[in-house]
């Protein structure tokens, strides 16, 4: 059985926000989740890319079969080591051997009403 997704993502809004902490004391921060439906490893490549700095490639994931894994885009250690700079622009391709289903979420707390929303990406 084809495992559900596609085998790339582009999410074209990237912009990581300050870090304050709001009211309901929860961290701003964007993340990125990856399901994998299908029953062998995908092995995923992150592509960051910037206005003003070369992009930075094939940064390697590997979501396990029948899983789903979240990577805070905030925590360099989840991401190859990249540090993404608060208020910065860029815009993030997903790249898998096999199909995965992949969202993209930010949390901004920098005023008082807190906004959670999910960037709908481009899949092919």
């Amino acid at each position: 059985m084809k495992a559900s997704g596609a085998r790339e993502w582009v999410f074209a809004d990237g912009y990581l926000p300050r870090k304050t902490a709001g009211q309901s004391g929860l961290e701003a921060h964007e993340a990125l989740m990856i399901l994998n439906t299908g029953s062998t490893p995908a092995n995923v490549r992150l592509d960051f890319y910037f206005d003003n700095k070369a992009p930075a490639k094939d940064i390697p994931v590997t979501v396990p079969a029948e899983r789903v894994i979240c990577l805070r885009l905030d925590h360099p250690d989840e991401i190859g080591g990249l540090a993404l700079p608060e208020l910065t622009q860029y815009a993030l391709r997903v790249r898998s051997d096999t199909n995965v289903v992949v969202q993209f979420g930010r949390l901004d707390t920098t005023q008082n009403n807190m906004a959670y929303y999910v960037n709908v990406g481009h899949c092919s």
